[in-house]
Formats: structure tokens, C-alpha cells, sequence
């Protein structure tokens, strides 16, 4: 399936999964700690997710804090998984994790900080604009791959860093869709959901193939220089600068005529326009945690 365009009912479905995976990311927001590892906050995700009955992923629960929001030497890409690096007052942390339920995939990010961090705060606020940016450009149909050139553009005047660069293939969003129930469902290979990478593979096929004219990852290369296709793109702009790295990752719907954010009541959108929000780690206290 190269080109859809979802039901009501569908997407009732994804916006589902997007909330569960939010509400994950607050509860565990909620629990961060001096001396929590990575691994410990993952694990605290996939419990809270195995809570809510989810047994699939897109992909599992991915944590970075300190410098690892920036992915400074992040040299291969095994550098993404969840390590040993424990938490400090005042570092920044990223939960980025992908559930799947009832067949239906979400893919956040979301930046969160412990206790208080100047830089972070301002960066977390110089995000708000790239959601407008987005959107806009995509329903002026513009391309992706000018989409793309766009928010570098607006990451430089910021005096930031591009860092959803050093993602699998550069890639600033890439699509996400529903997965089928099969026997290899809970199975993971690098990360990602044996039945996500096959759907992901057969996107990719169907348009090296020429069966799509479109690619399923949205980057600055010449196979994103066409307009956005219709379905589900889970957008994720990252942005870093010494040593703090901040993004936001939630779902677009494009049609064929126009395009919108699959929810407006996200943490971050409710963040920007200071509406209620999950206490912060310093606000809820400290939990004692093992060292994972």
C-alpha cells in the first residue's frame, strides 16, 4: 500500500495510540530521578505500555539524556539504544518511543528536562514554529525535499544545529501506517518491530520498483522531491546546540487536498500555548530506581 487515505474510524485508531504513547512519556517524566539510567527510564516505559495492553511496537522505547539529546559522538547507529548513562539536576532527556495498538502505530518524541536548564528551556520554546512551517509548506505543496530545506534554513537562523540529520537516512519524517496482527507480532530486530520493518520494506520496494513514485522517508535527497503523499508521516524535527539537543515527533495526516495534525492537544502544543501539563521531575520528587 503506497497512497491511502484513512477513515474517521482509522484515525480515531492512530490518535489513540499517539495519546497512549504521550501519556507514556508524561508518566515517566514524572518519575525521573538523579541516578536513573537510560535503560531504566526505558524499561519504566515498556512497563507502563505493557500496562496498557500493548505488545507491538513500530519501535521500542529509545531515552537519551544529557548530550545524548544532541547525539554528540553518536558514531553508529547502535548508539541510539537506550545505555548506562545516568541522570543529573538539570540535564535534558528525550523519550521517543513507537506502540502499536490494536494494529493501529504512533511514533512520539518528547523533551523533557530534570529540574531546570536555561538553554534547554529556550530551545524547547524555539520549536513552536517548525509545526506551523510544516504544515504550511506541505499544503502549499511544496516538496519535501523544499519542506526539508525550509526547517534548515529556520534551525540556522535559530544558530542551531540540524540533528534529525544523523537519524537512518537523514530523515526528518518518514510514514508510519497500520500493521496487521501476525504471528511475529513482539518480535524486534535493531529496535524495530519485525512486522514494522516489513511494512517499511515493502514501501520501499514498491517505490524502487517504480510501483510508487514516491518514498516512504522524508529527507533533503532527490527521492523527496515530490509533494507530500497521502497518509500518516510521523514529522520530527531535532534540533541541537552544545550539547542540548530538543525535538517533538507526532503524526500529519495529508489528503489528497490538504493536510493537519492528526491531534492539537499534545504536551508540547498544550507546552506553547501554556495550557495544563504533567508536573516535572522536580516538582513530583525524586524516585529511587535501580541502576538497570
Amino acid at each position: 500500500m503506497t497512497e491511502n487515505t484513512y477513515s474517521e474510524e482509522e484515525l480515531a485508531g492512530f490518535r489513540k495510540a499517539q495519546r497512549i504513547a504521550y501519556d507514556c512519556v508524561e508518566h515517566v517524566e514524572s518519575r525521573l530521578a538523579p541516578l536513573m539510567t537510560e535503560r531504566d527510564a526505558a524499561s519504566l516505559m515498556a512497563e507502563y505500555l505493557r500496562g496498557r495492553g500493548v505488545r507491538q511496537y513500530f519501535h521500542k522505547p529509545f531515552v537519551w539524556f544529557g548530550d545524548r539529546t544532541a547525539f554528540v559522538n553518536f558514531w553508529t547507529d547502535l548508539h541510539f539504544f537506550p545505555s548506562s548513562r545516568r541522570l543529573a539536576w538539570g540535564l535534558p532527556v528525550i523519550l521517543d518511543v513507537a506502540p502499536v495498538v490494536d494494529g493501529y502505530a504512533a511514533d512520539i518524541g518528547y523533551s523533557c528536562v530534570l529540574g531546570k536548564n536555561e538553554l534547554w528551556g529556550r530551545m524547547v520554546a524555539d520549536l513552536e514554529p517548525y509545526r506551523d512551517l510544516i504544515l504550511r509548506g506541505v499544503r502549499a505543496e511544496k516538496t519535501l525535499q523544499q519542506i526539508y530545506r525550509d526547517v534548515d534554513a529556520l534551525i540556522g537562523s535559530q544558530g542551531y544545529e540540524n540533528r534529525h540529520r544523523r537519524y537512518p537516512y537523514g530523515v526528518l519524517a518518514h510514514r508510519i501506517g497500520r500493521l496487521e496482527p501476525t504471528r511475529l507480532d513482539g518480535l524486534s530486530a535493531g529496535g524495530f518491530g519485525i512486522p514494522a520493518l516489513r511494512w517499511l520494506r515493502a514501501e520501499g520496494r514498491a517505490f524502487k520498483s517504480g510501483a510508487s513514485h514516491h518514498s516512504p522517508l522524508w529527507n533533503e535527497k532527490d527521492t523527496s522531491a515530490h509533494r507530500a503523499t497521502p497518509g500518516l508521516w510521523a514529522v520530527e524535527p531535532h534540533l541541537g546546540h552544545q550539547g542540548v539537543g530538543v525535538k517533538w515527533e507526532e503524526l500529519l495526516v495529508v489528503t489528497p487536498s490538504d493536510a493537519y495534525w492528526l491531534d492539537d492537544g499534545l504536551p508540547h502544543v498544550r507546552r506553547w500555548r501554556g495550557g495544563p501539563r504533567a508536573a516535572t521531575a522536580d516538582q513530583a520528587g525524586a524516585v529511587s530506581v535501580g541502576s538497570g
